[in-house]
């Protein structure tokens, strides 16, 4: 009996996703149109976990000298004979990612360089020994390739020579094998983004731009070259002068299949695995990008959840593109949002769109000159996607699912809570306002606070889900008081409470009911959390405790505003 395929979390290796029994959703037809579509250097702008690194791994097996043609059996380019015939295993290709060149500082981020480069290069080991090479040729592939056993570059590569370093490893293949290099480049921008974050930007761009400008504008051992990257940033300042450039970013309509899962590999996938059931849940969830004309699934969502189901069918859906997908940038620019970015934002969550003009050769000196480049990035980055173009450059944007839903609620909403505990004298008068009965103080600044952030309200959404996200706001604030206890959803009297607080330097308790209103009668809603409270016994564990004064607040929320009545002693 033939196993079941293992599901390849995390898997980037092509080789191995197609020795070792992995389910493997074929995006081998992106050979045939690099092939048939020529341009000696091509970029692929996608947002993170959608298959980049895997496509290289897959065109570098392709293209490598020695490949093994059983690897592709079956597989859509098997049916191309002429172009396998051709193209097979005829080159020798470079291939690097820069992903892990995210240094604090710019020397450290050369070492990562030199690092990447020289593991590379230790790959054609037997150029050592060619008879096609020169002793001067050695030398400079010994220069290349001297990184030790533990991943340190035991001799720094020289800066002139590692900004060469992909041109003349490129020449010593060509010389060696007598065929043009295929050079292959995994999240190019990488290390411009950490050179952003931590101020060494300049050095870095002048760096790289030396690095590609050998590799990809002046190297005539060069066949063509693939390049990845999440944001189509710093165009004019790494890329200059490249006239054999395209750009494939994910508004264009070519190749827009190739990254992400279309519907009916979805379908596929859950079929194989007997999982056919769930997938209106995984649709709602994972499906919604668009990219040129294809709609497609973030692939590491589905292929995680469908690992889950398997095992477990009670699993419910969670956000697993979270913390795979760099935030700074955004993070960054939220700082700067005002009162109708954050309005914007809150249309979006609540399933609406906004209409905006999208810069997609954007500088990264460019990115924090205006608040309104953050909907540039979002939409690069993955977080928006276009329902329609409605003008050049300018789309209706959407966000894409229920995930991505989830993550502008959870994650922007943590940053909002991050930056309001810097506000100490702001949070220490909010919380003073409960302990001295001040109701309206309350309702002031929690009002303001609420039009800082963004809050649910769409329809799908069910009414205790909107009143968990305002309690956890309110929650997250009251926390500011390390010297209070804090309870949440504490079981007392008859039920379980929202907050409890207990405050046992002055022996007070405090029970605090919250309600989403779903009309504009917030106190209708304010006197039914007063009601719950007394109906309850809710401040039954407060007194139990030995709390000798209580108070009892009432609060209603709508969309970015609320109510708060507190109880008559």
């Amino acid at each position: 009996m033939q196993s079941v395929l293992k599901l390849p979390i995390g898997i980037e290796n092509f080789e191995k996703l197609r020795t070792e029994g992995f389910y493997y959703v074929d995006k081998t037809g992106l050979i045939t149109e690099l092939l048939n579509g020529w341009s000696e250097v091509n970029l692929f702008t996608r947002p993170r976990r959608f298959g980049k690194s895997l496509n290289i791994s897959m065109l570098k097996t392709f293209f490598s000298c020695g490949c093994d043609p059983e690897l592709f059996d079956g597989l859509l380019i098997s049916r191309e004979t002429e172009l396998c015939e051709r193209y097979m295993g005829k080159f020798p290709v470079i291939s690097i990612t820069l992903k892990g060149v995210e240094a604090m500082n710019y020397e450290d981020a050369v070492a990562m360089l030199c690092v990447v480069i020289g593991e590379e290069a230790q790959r054609f080991y037997f150029l050592h020994e060619s008879s096609k090479l020169s002793e001067d040729d050695k030398k400079k592939y010994t220069q290349l390739s001297r990184v030790g056993s533990e991943g340190q570059q035991m001799f720094p590569i020289p800066k002139d020579a590692l900004i060469r370093s992909l041109q003349t490893l490129s020449a010593l293949l060509c010389k060696h094998y007598g065929q043009k290099v295929i050079l292959l480049i995994d999240e190019y921008d990488v290390p411009l983004d950490k050179a952003n974050q931590y101020g060494y930007y300049d050095e870095m761009v002048s760096l790289i731009r030396g690095l590609f400008g050998n590799a990809l504008k002046t190297n005539e051992n060069l066949f063509f070259a693939v390049l990845t990257g999440c944001l189509r940033v710093a165009r004019e300042s790494i890329f200059t002068g490249l006239n054999n450039f395209k750009v494939r970013s994910i508004t264009d309509i070519r190749f827009d299949e190739y990254f992400g899962f279309t519907d009916t590999e979805v379908k596929n996938m859950l079929a194989y695995y007997g999982l056919e059931e769930w997938y209106q849940t995984v649709k709602e969830w994972y499906d919604g990008y668009c990219f040129g004309n294809s709609d497609v699934y973030c692939p590491w969502d589905v292929i995680n959840y469908v690992d889950q189901i398997r095992f477990d069918p009670d699993a419910l859906p969670r956000a697993y593109w979270m913390n795979s997908s760099g935030n700074s940038i955004i993070r960054t620019l939220l700082k700067q949002a005002t009162d109708q970015t954050m309005g914007e934002l809150d249309q979006l969550v609540n399933g609406l769109s906004v209409t905006k003009k999208i810069r997609e050769e954007l500088t990264y000196r460019e990115l924090y000159d205006n608040i309104d480049n953050l909907w540039s990035v979002l939409f690069t980055t993955g977080y928006l996607t276009k329902r329609k173009e409605v003008d050049l450059n300018t789309y209706e944007l959407v966000i894409p699912n229920q995930e991505i839903r989830v993550i502008f609620t959870e994650q922007i909403l943590s940053w909002f809570q991050e930056e309001a505990r810097k506000d100490a004298p702001a949070l220490d008068a909010f919380c003073e306002a409960f302990s001295a009965g001040d109701p309206a103080a309350i309702e002031r600044m929690f009002t303001a606070y609420l039009k800082k952030t963004i809050s649910i309200r769409d329809t799908a959404v069910q009414k205790n889900k909107k009143e968990n996200f305002y309690h956890g706001i309110l929650l997250g604030l009251l926390s500011h008081r390390g010297d209070w206890i804090l309870r949440s959803n504490a079981q007392s009297g008859k039920g379980y409470s929202d907050i409890l607080i207990l405050i046992r330097s002055v022996s007070m308790g405090i029970a605090v009911e919250l309600k989403y209103s779903e009309s504009r009668n917030l106190e209708a809603a304010c006197l039914q959390a007063l009601a719950q409270i007394e109906e309850k016994d809710y401040a039954d564990q407060l007194i139990e405790e030995d709390m000798t004064t209580i108070l009892k607040y009432g609060i209603a929320c709508r969309r970015n505003t609320c109510m708060v009545k507190m109880a008559d002693s």
